[in-house]
């Protein structure tokens, strides 16, 4: 019998096509490559496809999450509350503003916090929550919006904004879930803001980037809230730099020593050729979902629930947990399929897990539920330009592993 060829697969290429090469073809041309024209269109694609009023277009979803917290206005003497599952990126932009990281456990078997956990953990403290949306599978809005609504008697507003909201605030941590819809709504219209990931390795990539949208604030124009992401991501400057190379309109003033964290139109280009083909990606994406999900019914394998009548996950990530496999089986798992070729990873090593934030005094002893779903997780390759025939070979390859690992 021959022996099978082995296929070199890795675990999340862009899906970069010839329209994307043109809009940066033309971007270049255009004389014009920082923040400009095409930034701008970006922005307005955005709101369009989630069904908001404005969109913020920024270098990463890490500086979209910061520069929300800035807006708000929470600083030291703050707590901002995440799940102890999440990448740092959910909380580190807590540290750099000076505020107090409260980390709450998983509710078992899930990807979403413990509710009751997250109850008890909001305080006269509490600014804001930051929800995540792992693999691109939306959190449960009205459960947190309910809990915010029911605490707000302990809510402490620091700054105007934040008494117009009059609760602790809902941010989004979407860094997955562009596309993704909870009951027929897209993803960006749910939480107070909504950060959003455009890295490389994203449903849809400007290779690096990010975007913030957020819900109307009473006395509060969406204008008025862009302007401020502006100025906190340009220098606190008066006028970017497409305003100042108007002829003669070089004046500008510099309102507050804020950051440096604009997109560019050479990144914008790469998202507006892709939100256009956008539709068509998440229908791939979902095909693999399926295929993978038919393949594994009958085996040891737990995966996420990506679609059902009240939602339609991005199907940014497939994860699976592995039973009765422990933290040293699961890692030899993925050696394994490395082996074979296949490049698979861990969503995620819980916070308390990493040396930045055992530092700070988080044990990961307490926070069981997050320890319990990291120890036998292992993500499979999912994009869109995965092959039927590469798909084969990975489902063939694992559940051989799988096997071979149990003998």
């Amino acid at each position: 019998m021959k022996e099978q060829k082995t296929m070199k697969i890795p675990f999340s290429p862009p899906d970069i096509s010839e329209a994307e090469i043109a809009e940066v073809t033309d971007a270049l041309r255009s004389g014009w490559i920082t923040t400009g024209p095409k930034t701008k269109l970006l922005e307005k694609e955005l709101s369009a496809y989630c069904g908001v009023e404005r969109t913020v277009c920024l270098n990463s979803a890490t500086a979209a999450l910061e520069m929300t917290l800035r807006l708000l206005g929470i600083q030291a003497g703050d707590e901002v509350i995440v799940p102890a599952y999440t990448y740092t990126a959910t909380a580190s932009p807590i540290a750099h503003v000076g505020a107090t990281i409260v980390m709450v456990d998983l509710a078992k078997d899930s990807l979403e916090m413990d509710y009751k956990q997250l109850e008890a953990a909001i305080s006269e403290k509490t600014k804001a929550i930051i929800p995540v949306d792992i693999a691109g599978i939306l959190c449960d809005y009205d459960r947190l919006f309910a809990l915010a609504e029911a605490k707000k008697a302990l809510f402490h507003p620091r700054t105007e904004i934040q008494k117009a909201i009059g609760r602790c605030v809902i941010i989004s941590d979407c860094a997955h879930g562009f596309g993704a819809l909870r009951d027929h709504k897209k993803a960006g219209a749910f939480a107070d803001f909504t950060t959003f990931s455009f890295h490389a390795v994203k449903n849809l990539t400007t290779a690096e980037g990010g975007a913030v949208t957020w819900k109307a604030i009473n006395g509060y124009s969406d204008e008025a809230i862009y302007k401020q992401y502006q100025l906190l991501s340009l220098h606190g400057q008066t006028k970017d730099a497409l305003s100042k190379n108007q002829l003669g309109s070089w004046e500008y003033d510099i309102v507050s020593p804020a950051y440096k964290c604009n997109m560019t139109d050479l990144q914008a280009a790469l998202g507006l050729a892709q939100i256009k083909r956008y539709d068509g990606m998440l229908k791939r994406r979902h095909e693999i979902v399926d295929r993978y999900n038919q393949a594994f019914q009958s085996a040891d394998i737990q995966y996420l629930n990506h679609c059902d009548e009240h939602h339609r996950s991005s199907a940014h990530l497939y994860i699976t947990r592995i039973r009765g496999a422990d933290e040293a089986k699961r890692n030899e798992i993925i050696i394994k399929m490395a082996e074979r070729g296949i490049a698979c990873n861990v969503h995620y090593k819980a916070l308390p897990l990493l040396s930045a934030y055992r530092n700070m005094g988080f044990l990961i002893e307490d926070y069981p539920n997050a320890y319990d779903f990291y120890h036998n997780e292992i993500t499979l390759p999912l994009y869109s330009t995965l092959s039927d025939e590469a798909q084969t070979y990975i489902i063939e390859k694992f559940l051989a592993v799988l096997e071979e690992s149990r003998c």
